[in-house]
């Protein structure tokens, strides 16, 4: 049979990734700073983006406004709802997102990843497209030292797999300064979470064991006290001698001596070692890059009792899309088709930048709200009261696709009453009932099993078995593998290695 060329129709429907609509899904992307830092850009670029500076401090707003002959629009970005209610977000939120992310596409169904790794370039796409972003962070490519924040928390996403403990962590990190001190009372922290003392004080335990030493102290006895047990240096008389640094601060030298009971040889010994150590451990890392939390969303307690959910209004860009200058320069008649058309292009980006920023907050605003109505038992109760929640359970409430949540919530920080968080520290695994009505946390599960564990007699230990017994006497359906994977993340040791620990202590 021989082979000849022909020609051949076919029908079929794909997504068409236009560069309008890859800088609305990018910008969905970006936190408020890097948002900032890209509208100024394009406020250099386009003749007809201004900002917006009719008022000072506007009452509410998402910062994107549209001047049609001198008349603006702005969006509402508060909303209100009451503690345990599941109604729809205010019908101000427009739920009409299907021209940045249409649900009726099969490939959006494409995990996140898959999906902005595709995104990652559209400058090519127009020649006067400003929707370029290679130039966001340039700085970002440039080899640069590992920041003090950045090295704790790799070292706590190691310590352990529990859920609260490394939100715990990751509060009490952010709370650490340059030097490597905490500078926060364990008990403020505690109440703040809702948790216990002991729950932080065992995540502290973790993270002034991990490097450098001497971090997360909170004076400086405490940061020598830490490097030296880190150096097997911790005796004793280096304890007298740390309990009195003081008088060494003070050169009282007779002081030091009857405080601490030592002679002049072993007093010249100790403070040589610990002339050796380092009185502010964090300055081994780079400084210039940390950076204060700025949160994307505020959550505060409303008159009625509810939750407001608001933007952060103060770091949201405010512009303009100038129509009356682009009329006034497009119907000179001494323009060139060429630059008639310059200026239709700018103008149309303009518009479309203007609206992707409304889009943008509205999104924001309607999925922070729905995390918040679902986790209203962690506002009122603490850390150990988060529910069960995944991307599709937010997604289905308020009829987005799951692509647009996950973006919604990456590198997003929400400020509530309990602390500034990331959205996505809202999202927990669950655990299904054995009756298979409920579903219930997989941190509230990992908490029954510490308390069943706390609560037990020495000569009635309870072995992983005996947990998943228990567990589903009180509804919850577990296997004993999760029992044992729980356990282990939660640093407790098997039943018999337990048991032996408990016989010695009797």
């Amino acid at each position: 049979m021989a082979l000849s060329p022909k020609l051949e129709m076919r029908q079929g429907q794909q997504l068409v990734m236009t560069p309008q609509l890859q800088q609305a899904i990018k910008l969905l992307q970006l936190t408020n700073l890097e948002l900032q830092e890209f509208v100024e850009t394009q406020l250099l670029e386009n003749p007809f983006l201004e900002r917006d500076e009719r008022a000072s401090k506007p009452e509410r707003g998402d910062g994107s406004v549209t001047r049609d002959e001198g008349d603006g629009k702005s969006a509402d970005s508060e909303l209100s709802f009451d503690n345990g209610h599941s109604s729809q977000a205010d019908q101000s939120i427009d739920s009409d997102y299907d021209s940045v992310d249409p649900d009726a596409s099969r490939a959006e169904k494409l995990e996140t990843q898959r999906a902005d790794s595709s995104l990652t370039d559209w400058s090519s796409a127009g020649q006067r497209q400003t929707g370029d972003f290679s130039d966001l962070d340039s700085a970002a490519n440039i080899s640069r030292e590992k920041s003090l924040h950045d090295h704790l928390t790799d070292q706590l996403m190691l310590a352990t797999r529990d859920e609260v403990e490394r939100l715990i962590g990751a509060h009490l990190i952010d709370m650490i300064d340059e030097g490597g001190y905490l500078r926060a009372d364990i008990q403020e922290v505690a109440d703040r979470l809702g948790i216990s003392h002991q729950d932080v004080r065992r995540v502290l335990t973790y993270i002034q064991g991990f490097e450098p030493a001497g971090v997360g102290a909170r004076n400086l006895q405490e940061c020598l006290k830490l490097q030296l047990i880190d150096r097997g240096r911790f005796d004793g008389e280096m304890a007298r001698f740390l309990e009195n640094l003081h008088l060494l601060g003070a050169a009282d030298r007779i002081g030091l001596h009857r405080a601490t009971g030592l002679g002049e040889p072993r007093i010249n010994q100790l403070i040589t070692e610990v002339r050796s150590l380092t009185p502010k451990p964090g300055y081994a890392f780079g400084r210039d890059e940390m950076q204060v939390v700025i949160p994307d969303v505020i959550v505060t307690e409303g008159d009625d009792g509810g939750w407001r959910v608001e933007l952060n209004t103060e770091t949201l860009p405010k512009v303009l899309a100038n129509r009356q200058y682009f009329a006034r320069l497009s119907t000179d008649r001494k323009l060139q088709e060429n630059d008639k058309t310059y200026l239709s292009e700018q103008m149309a980006s303009a518009n479309w930048l203007v609206k992707s920023l409304d889009q943008r907050a509205r999104t924001i605003l309607k999925v922070s709200s729905e995390i918040i109505r679902k986790q209203d038992a962690f506002l009122v109760q603490g850390v150990r009261y988060l529910r069960p929640l995944n991307l599709k359970a937010v997604a289905e409430a308020i009829s987005m696709h799951e692509s647009t949540v996950s973006r919604v919530t990456a590198n997003k920080y929400i400020e509530t009453p309990r602390g500034i968080f990331e959205l996505k520290y809202f999202f927990t695994a669950s655990i299904a009932a054995a009756t298979g009505e409920v579903t219930y946390s997989a941190e509230a599960v990992r908490y029954r099993i510490k308390e069943l564990i706390d609560a037990e007699e020495p000569d009635a230990i309870l072995s992983d078995d005996r947990i998943v017994e228990l567990l589903k006497i009180e509804n919850i359906d577990i296997a004993r593998r999760t029992v044992a994977k729980y356990r282990e993340a939660m640093h407790i040791p098997s039943s018999v290695q337990r048991r032996r620990i408990k016989k010695q202590a009797i």
